[in-house]
């Protein structure tokens, strides 16, 4: 899914899937019944082994304004086992979308708990077709908690920033420019006449503390704008500044690919890395910051994968027996990757029990 940030026209998604939901017998029998209601994903685990939330419901209306985090949060103690009890009727395009107005009811199969959509499987039904709009699907996560981010920072991946678009002069020679002002750019890929750019200043490289590389830089926000007049150079008129734009400042595209619509699971394989920066310069990070991780998609993760987040111990003089000691890691979080590059990742942190900060671990869960 694409988003537009504010000064862009909304990407217009003019998707509509037919969803087609096919005659259900009853359950008459576990057996039969499960034939019919399969899982989503391959399940690593035994879903008799996800606890489920002590106050859970047994049956909820999705309203608009839910999120997949919140709505696995309700069911399950750990919302990351969300694939493991979610079954879907095999029939239906897109399954795992769900959209304001549907019910989900936790039921039980061979003793296991699954969570399914009210009359996938409960009740005979004629054949029917359903329209539905692909952006009214719930995100997996706040799309409000993304889109500050976008517009406000980035990180630019190692060798990706000598690519932007770049102010190669300020109108009427100006040293610095500011809201209200005109700028020239150019680069490839310039948009066209009303499209519109973030400007950022290229600040301090990220550097992996487990082999010192530069993995990227971070982007620091200067203003937006938007093209007023096309050509080599463009001209790019500044809406609203925060810092001084100045000649060889970069510009971001306002258009994201951004995936809202996945599932909240655990990595398959053992990712063990470190937070490595956090967007705004935070000192201590809490719920729903953004940070930026030395683990990305080569490590093989994905936007969905849940990380549980350990405060690093510190080494502290033993004043009894002499000499240090290493403390042990705290448990203290646990974060969602939303966008992965090829050694870094975008981690939205959803749950904070304490105060996280660069340098802290994170890991798949146990």
């Amino acid at each position: 899914m694409k988003i537009s940030l504010p000064l862009i026209q909304p990407v217009t998604a003019g998707l509509w899937l037919l969803l087609a939901t096919f005659a259900v017998s009853p359950a008459g029998a576990d057996s039969s019944y499960s034939g019919l209601a399969v899982s989503l994903t391959s399940q690593s685990s035994s879903a008799s082994a996800v606890e489920l939330n002590p106050d859970h419901p047994q049956r909820y209306v999705v309203v608009k304004g839910d999120t997949l985090w919140d709505i696995s949060a309700m069911f399950l103690k750990d919302p990351w086992y969300w694939p493991e009890i979610w079954q879907v009727n095999p029939q239906v395009e897109n399954p795992h979308l769900i959209y304001p107005g549907d019910v989900l009811i936790l039921v039980y199969i061979d003793g296991k708990p699954v969570i399914m959509r009210e009359g996938d499987g409960t009740e005979r039904l004629s054949p029917q077709i359903r329209a539905s709009d692909l952006d009214s699907a719930i995100a997996t996560i706040s799309l409000e908690t993304i889109l500050a981010f976008l517009s406000k920072g980035a990180v630019i991946e190692k060798g990706e920033y000598e690519k932007l678009p770049y102010i190669v002069d300020i109108r009427e020679q100006h040293l610095i420019a500011g809201a209200g002002m005109d700028v020239y750019v150019r680069g490839k890929d310039i948009g066209p006449v009303d499209s519109g750019y973030s400007v950022i200043h290229i600040g301090d490289k990220l550097v992996d503390p487990d082999d010192g590389e530069t993995v990227g830089y971070e982007g620091l926000f200067v203003g937006e704008g938007y093209i007023s007049r096309g050509g080599d150079p463009s001209t790019l008129h500044l809406v609203k500044t925060q810092r001084e734009a100045l000649q060889g400042d970069r510009l971001l595209n306002q258009e994201f690919d951004i995936p809202l619509q996945f599932l909240p699971r655990s990595p398959d394989q053992d990712i063990d890395g470190r937070i490595i920066s956090v967007i705004n310069g935070l000192d201590v990070i809490g719920e729903y910051q953004i940070v930026i991780i030395n683990r990305g998609a080569k490590h093989g993760l994905e936007a969905g994968h849940v990380l549980s987040v350990w405060q690093a111990g510190p080494k502290v003089a033993d004043r009894i027996a002499g000499g240090k000691v290493q403390l042990p890691d705290e448990m203290a979080g646990h974060m969602m990757i939303f966008k992965t590059y090829d050694r870094i990742s975008y981690g939205l942190l959803m749950e904070a029990t304490t105060g996280i900060r660069v340098l802290d671990k994170v890991k798949t869960p146990n």
